[in-house]
């Protein structure tokens, strides 16, 4: 029979009223609040991230490949390049590789009732994956494509058409530039469609139209593109298919990962990471702080009860297994609760998302939450851990009471 943990069980659960009792419970409460902290600052962060990185993503894919232009922005209208089969099938052959989809760009000035506004309208092809940009339509329905020509529809963003008092299935004028003679050309499409990805970036900017439109303006070749975007299955590996893909493709051509297009959206998410691993480490001192004010309270109220275990021949090691014991299972107890707690916490927003957010600062406008549970196992076993091993320390203090003192003590 293990003596110690016998001691520290009936210490633990024994329904006596003591100072220590509410000090118990006051330690209990802070690691229990604490753990539920570290566990809904990482399912609110990894949802986050995942929520809008997921919308810049649905947009334009995870690496985008067009002509090489050093000196160019790549959110910009594209030289174009010619459909290559050989290197189509480099792409879409290369590890990882999910879909690979054709786009081009063009700038225009889109007019209704006397009002203009500047966009980037993105041309696709039928063949384009419309179940990624999907979720994000608030009304009306996708382009068709059934016409021999070119496809006179077009969806545009909530922002654009509430700016611009502009409602679906309405006729709008599409004004092209051309950037080489300053000639004017326009086309009468309608609004299919209505979208909102809440990134205002995107929402301020594009418009999405039939590719073969575009061709048409810039007087294209039926093969001509602007580019590829492209879908991969894990999005961790963007950098190292980026890699790949630059040393198979044609020397005039390039590819970029969309973090590296859009740096300041991601930077702003990795922001994240630190916020959640400050929280994480100001959480964890408090919780061990409050653990091994707990401990020391216990070693002192039970003086007495130390020093008699002394006296009948109790070693000194075995006398700090049972403040180990004990505070163990307070250090136990407490992050069961918070767990309970912080996972409550998570699958009541998930469910029900009752906390919401401006979406014009935060691009998503519910709160999102991402529960991995092995994540949550982890968080609730290094809090263990660390607070096992800090409350080693004061457990060596009963090395420090005499038996006939502490026997006398009041």
């Amino acid at each position: 029979m293990n003596t110690s943990f016998f001691i520290a069980k009936r210490l633990a659960f024994s329904k006596q009223q003591s100072f220590s009792r509410f000090i118990i419970r006051l330690s209990v409460g802070a690691t229990a609040v604490g753990v539920a902290a570290m566990i809904i600052t990482l399912c609110f962060v990894n949802g986050f991230q995942e929520a809008v990185a997921k919308k810049v993503y649905s947009f334009w894919g995870h690496v985008r490949v067009q002509h090489f232009e050093p000196d160019k922005s790549m959110v910009a209208e594209e030289v174009p390049i010619t459909r290559n089969t050989a290197v189509f099938n480099t792409i879409r052959q290369t590890p990882g590789v999910a879909t690979v989809q054709s786009f081009a760009t063009k700038s225009a000035v889109i007019e209704k009732n006397k009002n203009i506004e500047g966009i980037l309208l993105k041309g696709i092809e039928s063949e384009y994956d419309s179940a990624t940009l999907k979720p994000y339509m608030v009304s009306g329905r996708w382009i068709r494509f059934d016409d021999s020509l070119y496809s006179r529809e077009i969806i545009l963003s909530q922002q654009l058409s509430n700016l611009m008092g502009i409602q679906l299935n309405d006729t709008i004028s599409l004004y092209f530039i051309s950037s080489e003679d300053g000639s004017r050309t326009y086309r009468k499409l309608r609004v299919a469609g209505i979208y909102k990805t809440g990134i205002e970036e995107y929402d301020k900017l594009f418009a999405i139209g039939d590719l073969r439109l575009i061709r048409r303006i810039n007087n294209w070749e039926a093969d001509q593109i602007g580019g590829y975007e492209i879908f991969i299955n894990d999005y961790r590996n963007a950098d190292l298919l980026n890699t790949a893909l630059l040393n198979n493709l044609p020397a005039q051509w390039m590819s970029r990962t969309i973090q590296s297009i859009y740096p300041n959206i991601f930077d702003w998410l990795d922001i994240q990471d630190v916020n959640r691993d400050v929280i994480f480490i100001i959480m964890a001192v408090v919780a061990v702080i409050n653990l091994i004010t707990c401990l020391l309270i216990l070693i002192l109220e039970r003086t007495r009860m130390i020093g008699l275990l002394k006296a009948i021949g109790a070693t000194e090691s075995n006398i700090i297994k049972i403040f180990l014991y004990y505070a163990t299972v307070i250090a136990g107890i407490g992050i069961g609760a918070g767990f309970m707690l912080g996972t409550g916490v998570c699958l009541l927003q998930q469910y029900t998302g009752l906390i919401s957010l401006n979406e014009s600062a935060y691009y998503v406008s519910i709160a999102p939450v991402k529960i991995i549970w092995w994540q949550l196992g982890v968080v609730c076993l290094f809090t263990w851990i660390i607070c096992y091993v800090v409350l080693i320390i004061p457990a060596f203090l009963v090395k420090k009471i005499n038996p006939i003192t502490a026997i006398q003590f009041r």
